[in-house]
């Protein structure tokens, strides 16, 4: 069961953040995002993670992972490039595809087993919602009927959001693009065609790392699940309050008077308190002007 996580991208929606790191590699509570994704699939056969921006900064952080494999792309290719350009490594067979910028604590022996027994071109992973919304919608047999505001045929019964988690079946790797979108260049076009999109539904909690508001959900959201309120690794002045929704760790020097809450600081960068709603970095104090919803909430 070879698997393809997905860390190439850009991350422009993160700026400036991924203006010192790639996407992949930001920290989430304990540990870089990319390193969450491969707890969830290691042990499931060949893993490939494919990588483009700051390359050589992730294939660095990954040579503590000696069975990962990185497929480099000179240029973006997409994730249907990407798919078809780590072909090789993959071997044959159907492919289990993660976004390494998905915190989930999904099963993906779940997911393989919906997909072995559904009979389907692909499989992917949602999060159910009311009919008509989201970016998916699902018939009464589970079957994917609308995709990206794409209607696909069937009538749906209701909505989900996909999670950027997905079985791609052997029998679609043939018909890969060298450069594009696994959704809008493959899935949408097949399901047009009248090709089987099965939705495996799950409730599982997710969090997309995608912006800055939702990276510093994120780190909230890995500190809920642990039942804490911060993460302190560092030593801090007696002048300083530490609220909730902070982490400091090791490395990270704290400094001034008052208090410090909902703050994400990164190895080597310098706390000044007081603060709320930021992510400090060794270069940059970067303010979260977004709401920041409450863990678990959409």
């Amino acid at each position: 069961m070879p698997t393809l996580v997905l860390a190439a991208g850009l991350g422009t929606r993160l700026k400036p953040l991924t203006d010192e790191l790639p996407k992949p590699l930001v920290p989430i509570g304990d540990k870089a995002a990319i390193f969450h994704a491969l707890d969830r699939t290691r042990g499931h056969g060949p893993v490939v993670v494919n990588a483009h921006h700051f390359q050589d900064a992730l294939t660095a952080a990954l040579a503590v992972e000696p069975l990962v494999q990185i497929s480099r792309e000179a240029e973006l290719l997409g994730t249907a490039g990407g798919l078809a350009h780590a072909s090789s490594l993959l071997g044959e067979g159907d492919v289990l595809v993660w976004n390494a910028d998905m915190m989930t604590a999904l099963d993906a022996d779940a997911l393989w087993a919906a997909h072995a027994g559904g009979h389907a071109s692909a499989t992917l992973a949602i999060r159910p919602r009311e009919r008509g919304a989201g970016n998916v919608g699902v018939d009464d047999l589970g079957r994917i009927v609308r995709l990206r505001g794409e209607r696909l045929g069937g009538e749906e019964r209701r909505g989900g959001e996909f999670l950027g988690i997905h079985v791609f079946g052997r029998g679609l790797r043939a018909r890969l693009p060298a450069r594009g979108c696994l959704v809008g260049d493959v899935y949408i076009p097949l399901g047009r065609a009248g090709a089987v999109l099965n939705a495996h539904e799950t409730t599982i909690p997710f969090e997309d790392v995608g912006s800055l508001a939702s990276y510093l959900k994120a780190n909230l959201s890995w500190l809920n699940t642990r039942g804490l309120t911060c993460m302190v690794h560092t030593q801090v002045p007696a002048a300083v309050d530490v609220g909730e929704g902070v982490i400091l760790p090791a490395g990270v020097t704290v400094s001034g008077a008052g208090r410090l809450e909902r703050i994400v600081a990164w190895p080597g960068a310098s706390v000044v308190a007081p603060l709320c709603d930021a992510v400090v970095t060794p270069r940059q104090v970067v303010r979260v002007r977004e709401p920041v919803a409450p863990p678990g909430a959409r």
